[in-house]
This record gives C-alpha cells, structure tokens and sequence, in this order.
C-alpha cells in the first residue's frame, strides 16, 4: 500500500511509548491477519504518555502498522477516552448520568463549574474536568475517573466524589482510593453462587482463589470431555445475563460444531449500559473465575485463544484480570498445556477507549480488529463468523461464570434453583433512591420488592415515584408493581425487560422529565451514526423531549407523543443494531407507562 504519512513527528516520549507496545506482538496470543489489531493499543499508548494523541503519535503509529492515517484517524476520533487535540495531563471525568444525578452529581458539577467553568483547568494546573457518561460505579455514586498521563500514567476510578475530593484532584493530588469499599453487600454470603468470594478471597491470589474451590471446574470439565460440558450446560438452561437471554447451550453448540478453525472466545466485559455494574463486582473481587470460566467455556466449544475486552472506565477490573492471566500463565492453567490435560488455550486482555456501541459483539469485533467500533450486518453470526471472520464464542462476565456454576454443581442442580424458565441465580445492580446501592444475587422469582428491601428501602423513609428495570434501554414500572416477579417470563409478561440486571429506583424529589431527557442525550451522543434511523432517530427523538420538557410541542403534546412513537417505531424496525432498537424503550415506557406528559402522570 503507498501511505501517504503526516508529516509531523512523534516526540521521543511517544516514539518509545507506541513501539514498547508494538514490540509485544510477539509475545500475544492473538495473531490476527497483519498487525491492524494492534491499532487501538498503540494509540492508548500514546495518549497514555502525552495525554492527547499528536498529529505526530498519529502517524508513527500510521508508519509501524502500514495504515492510511485517514483510517487511523477515524478510529482515533471514534472513541470517548481519546482526544486528538491537545489537552492537559490530568483530566477528571465526573458522571452526570442517571445514577449519578440522584445522588449529588449535579450538585457537584455545579460546584465545579462555579470555580471552572467549561470544565477549563488553570494553566499551573495542567488539569481539566469534563462531564461523563455512566462510569460503572453508580452504588458510590457520585462518581469520576481520574487519568493521569505521563511516564507512570495514573488511572483511578472512585466515588463517591465531594466537591473538596475534585478540587484537590484537579490540583494534583491522586484520587482517593475507594476499592477496598466497593465489595458486595451480600458477598460474605457463602450460599451465593456468584459473590461468595467476592469479599472474602484475596483477587489477587491465585492459591486463595483454589482454597476456596478454584478450579474445581475445570477438572470436572476435562474428566467430562468437551460433550459432557455441553450437555451439563444445557441441562442448565442458563440464558445470557447480558439483555438477550439467548440460551447459553445453544450458543456454546453452535461454535463446537463450527468445521472452520481457528475458534474464538470473546469475554464481553465492556459493560456500559447506565446503572450497570455488575461485571465490574465480579472482575474486581473474583478475577480468577473469569479466567477459568472462559477455560472451561473454551475447552467445551474448540477454542484455542480468548479475548477478554474490558471497558476503558475500569482500571482496577482490568489491572486484577491481567494479573489473574499472568499468574494462570505461570501455573500451567493457561499455555500450550492446561493443567497437562493436552488442551491448548490462552487469553490476551483488551481495554476498551469509551464507546457503548462496543458492548454490540460485532462491534466489538471491528473494536478488537483496529476498525471502528460499528456494528456489523447479521447474518453471519459471530458463532459462524466473527472475530477475524472465524466462530467465535460471545459471552459477557456473568454469563461466563454462571456457566462455570452449573459444570461445577451439574446442569441439573444448577436449574434447581429460579424457575422453570429463568433458572439460577441472578446478578442485580441495586442504585439511585435506595438505602445500600450495590451488587445483589437472588435466585430467579423474587421480586421487585424484594430486592428493594436488600437495599435497605427507600432513602430516608421515602416512597418510590418509579423504578427503571434494564438501564437506558430498558423500560419503567411504577409504584404499584414492585411485586413483579424478576424473571424473564415475569416481565415479559408485564412488558417490560430485565435488560443487564439494572434495578434503578427514583424518590419523590427526583425529577423524571429531567431523567428521560437525560436517557435520549445518552443515545444521542452514543449513537456510531453508521445507520440513517438510529443516526437521525436519536437526534429527533431528544428534541420532541426537549420541546415537550420546555411545554413549547410543535402543534400539540399529542403531535408531538405522536411523533415520538413514530420514531421509535421507525428506529426499533430499522436500525442496524440493538442501540437503534432499543433507544426509545425508556422513553417511549415512561409515556405511556409512567403517563409523564398526560398532566396525570409521574413528574
């Protein structure tokens, strides 16, 4: 290919910076076809270094892989994390979102905008602070990611954040550590399937992790072989837990039965939907599970190397996860020989840059792949083409470890546990109005109240106006259906969704316009534009709210309710993805479920 490469040239810091990273391709597992897979590292190198990626950082990268620096271009500039305009070293992002707002977030941004405003750091500072999208950390809440470039980059996410934390961050101080805090209410809960040794077990001793029956599983799953794995897997019934409930068995099936080699794995750990922080738990207190989940996972459908694609706001789950890789590695239970039982599998970890679109599968692929993160065309499906073209295997973090329940106890006692059809355990993420936000596990069938009464209730006594199930893309119920069963029959029944396990409950004194507004900026912004209705849709949809929250419609509020079931209609028939499909679901269930704008309805 004749490049035709920028002329400008990487300072020293960023040269080294950008090859140390290129120099470890020999030594990854994944090898894809030329070296574009390598793209997004080396430009999360260089912003590491210099804080933004330079025009020079741009096309050195461009030089060392053979990449048009049009394309790089258009990768780099994809991504929420990465700036191609100079900006300072230390940039605190702090979340405005959903979450955040009930519990002191706007508070805090106006605070920090009293004192710099634009968000605009002072020059003897070096320092910024932007406004964020969900960060993952709603049960400490408020929350904000703090990044650091240079030499010894720094990145911290924390919470919950006082205005006197961001002014002494934004002057140079480090955030205050907040992981030992962030442990599951419930985790010391030895019942629990899932959390049980999210508080209790060292996450970074692999030998702590073996004393509490570690790797149990995967001795069961080389005595079964590759079939009896699959069968305990469908004798389990286990359905995704990452919104689409597709069964896990059939999934697993369809890739062992894939003739093209090689087979892929891909650990979606890129959770973004707002209110969800479920995978974050488990990455952060229980990282080894997830390595020997996807061992077993990979030994049942003939994979030879996974990938596990952890979202860019989570240092702490992807620091945990590498060092989880690396001593496996060390032990044998990683390699060219697991455990000596002749299996060949190994894990390269990836970092996301700030793109909900990349929780999509295809979209991450092409993330994985050095393309940007869009969404491709199905059919094919990833189990006959996906990463790199080949059957790859996609499962978020709690479906991974939820499998490597049901090997460990059987299918059948695995199913023992729910209902007939939601069987398990569930992981739910517990935030806004509540008493004890966090991570809480309970098998299929109890209910919303429920799980509200884990959380210790309402804050300060109060009542709910409304709880949304699912995230963004999930729906509302009111105040009257908090005995709604949470099972995938349950609220299908009931139209609504489970979505990614968000249970979000809002008080009185929350002003729900404000929220769904907030809902339709977030697909807005998040929308990858690559498809007309999703593209234009968003944009249309969060003007009508817009029109609708000022009480200036265009024409009536039933024009203007009008206009948006047309849209949302036109977006859920048409868009490419799941984004499109589902980014009216909350707005369009607080319309006509909460009655927001019938002047009868939740405020």
């Amino acid at each position: 290919m004749d490049l035709h490469l920028l002329d400008a040239q990487p300072t020293t810091a960023e040269r080294e910076a950008i090859d140390a990273v290129l120099a470890e391709d020999a030594a990854r597992p994944l090898a894809g076809p030329g070296r574009r897979h390598l793209l997004l590292p080396a430009l999360q190198a260089a912003q590491a270094r210099a804080g933004f990626i330079s025009a020079g950082a741009l096309g050195h990268v461009c030089e060392r892989l053979g990449i048009p620096p049009a394309e790089a271009h258009g990768v780099a500039s994809f991504y929420g994390l990465l700036s191609l305009e100079p900006r300072p070293r230390r940039v605190l992002r702090v979340c405005d979102d959903i979450g955040c707002r009930c519990r002191g977030a706007l508070e805090l941004i106006a605070a920090l905008e009293a004192e710099r405003p634009g968000g605009r750091g002072r020059p003897e500072d070096d320092a910024l602070w932007v406004r964020s999208p969900c960060l993952g950390l709603c049960d400490h809440a408020p929350a904000a990611f703090l990044t650091v470039a240079g030499e010894a980059p720094v990145e911290r996410l924390f919470g919950p954040v006082t205005p006197e934390d961001a002014r002494a961050v934004l002057a140079g101080d480090l955030a205050p550590s907040t992981a030992a805090r962030r442990r599951p209410p419930q985790a010391r809960d030895p019942a629990l399937p899932l959390l049980a040794r999210a508080a209790d077990s060292d996450p970074e001793s692999l030998d702590a992790y073996r004393a509490r029956g570690g790797y149990a599983a995967l001795r069961r799953a080389f005595d079964l072989g590759p079939e009896g794995v699959l069968r305990e897997v469908l004798d389990s019934k286990l359905l995704g837990r990452g919104g689409a409930a597709f069964p896990t068995g059939r999934k697993w099936e369809a890739v062992a039965r894939q003739p093209v080699r090689p087979h892929y794995l891909v650990c979606n750990a890129d959770e973004s939907e707002p209110g969800t922080f479920k995978d974050r738990a488990l990455m952060e207190g229980d990282p080894f599970a997830v390595v020997e989940a996807m061992t077993v996972a990979a030994y049942a459908t003939g994979c030879e190397l996974g990938v596990v694609y952890v979202r860019g706001e989570y240092p702490l789950a992807a620091e945990r996860l590498a060092n989880a890789i690396r001593r496996c590695r060390a032990r044998g239970l990683l390699g060219a020989d697991v455990m000596g039982r002749g299996a060949r599998f190994d894990i390269e970890l990836r970092r996301g840059a700030g793109a909900y679109i990349c929780g999509e599968e295809t979209a991450l692929f092409n993330s994985i792949e050095g393309f940007r993160g869009e969404p491709r065309n199905k059919p094919p499906f990833p189990v006959q083409a996906g990463l790199f073209g080949k059957p790859t295997l996609v499962n978020n973090v709690e479906t991974l470890v939820s499998a490597l329940d049901a090997v460990a106890r059987g299918g059948h006692a695995f199913a023992r546990a729910g209902t007939e059809q939601s069987t398990g355990t569930k992981l739910f993420c517990l935030s806004g109005c509540v008493e004890a936000p966090g991570v809480y596990e309970v098998p299929f069938g109890a209910t919303v109240r429920d799980l509200v009464g884990l959380a210790g209730g309402v804050r300060g006594g109060g009542r709910v106006q409304a709880i949304l199930l699912g995230g963004a893309a999930g729906g509302w119920i009111g105040p009257g259906e908090l005995d709604l069963p949470l099972t995938f029959e349950g609220t299908r029944a009931a139209q609504a969704t489970l979505g990614s396990g968000v249970v979000m409950v809002f008080d009185a004194s929350v002003d729900l316009v404000a929220i769904v507004l907030r809902i339709a900026e977030f697909f807005r912004d998040e929308s990858c534009g690559q498809c007309v209705p999703c593209r234009i849709g968003t944009i249309r949809q969060e003007e009508a709210l817009a029109r609708l929250a000022r009480g200036a419609p265009r024409g009536s509020v039933a024009d203007e309710l009008a206009l948006l079931d047309e849209l949302g209609r036109a977006m859920k028939d048409a868009s490419i993805c799941g984004l499109g499909q589902t980014a009216a679901g909350a707005i369009d269930s607080a319309v006509k479920r909460l009655g927001l704008f019938d002047g009868g309805g939740a405020r």
